[in-house]
């Protein structure tokens, strides 16, 4: 494919897409996370296209404004993989290099291990792979993950967090977030639209299929990235991730890091995925 990509559909809903760097590179797909939107990987995407590679970076369901539906179980992970699926076919090829933070990490696990032969390699930041995170609940990653029944309510969550990012509140100062980030959070959040959409990723789980919950091994080259400075993710989980990995594997721990890792380490980012790549080619 030689045009750039703006937007791809999934069935009646459209997706908006940045698609850059040089147009004939070799394609790597990044999958934002919450509360977030493509442009978290703006730190990221220059030091990918200096060596040569394209970029397609989507504003996921219920981020992009023509797809959000308004029903729970359309964030089921079966509905969320089938739209990095749809997005590899919108770019005419047979596989990608997949990268994937937070929530976009939980996906970017999910296609690979239901589509390795779309997936060259994977490059996971931040969360676990779904077995690990599951099995280190009991282990102390249930205390971490709080929020994620919280979010589950109905309305409130809205409430509380529309406040929280307003600029006068903080925004994403609060949870974290860098400049200029933090400050445009409401904007790319709240006032566009999204919170819902991004809310009901969390809402989804509950309803997940029989084949939402099969988690099966990893069989694409893998590089899983974490930080020991993560306030939302445990070190029990990101250790026992490789058990699911029977392919190539590195584990990565970036000392003295927080959970945003795109927009804090885009360096360390940028040298995983690259390394990553490296390794699949040689």
């Amino acid at each position: 494919m030689t045009d750039r990509l703006t937007e791809f559909a999934n069935g009646p809903y459209v997706f908006d897409v940045i698609d850059s760097g040089p147009i004939d590179g070799v394609p790597i797909v990044l999958l934002h996370g919450f509360p977030q939107r493509a442009t978290a990987w703006d730190l990221v995407v220059p030091l990918l296209h200096d060596k040569g590679f394209r970029t397609i970076a989507p504003d996921q369901r219920g981020y992009s404004p023509g797809a959000r539906p308004a029903a729970r179980r359309d964030y089921r992970m079966g509905e969320l993989v089938g739209d990095v699926i749809a997005l590899i076919d919108a770019l005419g090829v047979e596989s990608v290099d997949l990268v994937g933070h937070d929530w976009g990490a939980a996906v970017a696990w999910s296609v690979a291990g239901a589509h390795p032969d779309r997936i060259r390699t994977l490059t996971a930041l931040s969360v676990p792979h779904p077995g690990a995170f599951l099995r280190a609940m009991p282990r102390g990653q249930l205390l971490r993950s709080w929020y994620m029944a919280f979010f589950n309510l109905p309305k409130i969550p809205e409430l509380f967090l529309s406040r929280v990012f307003r600029p006068s509140a903080g925004g994403g100062k609060r949870i974290g977030l860098p400049e200029p980030f933090a400050s445009r959070l409401y904007d790319d959040i709240v006032a566009s639209g999204a919170l819902t959409g991004a809310l009901n990723w969390y809402r989804g789980l509950p309803l997940g299929t029989r084949e939402d919950r099969r988690f099966p091994k990893i069989i694409v080259p893998t590089t899983y990235l974490w930080s020991d400075g993560d306030f939302a993710l445990g070190r029990r989980g990101a250790e026992m991730t490789g058990n699911w990995v029977d392919a190539p594997y590195e584990f990565r721990v970036i000392n003295g890091a927080d959970h945003w890792l795109p927009e804090n380490r885009p360096e360390e980012v940028a040298t995983a995925i690259l390394d990553r790549v490296a390794a699949r080619s040689t």
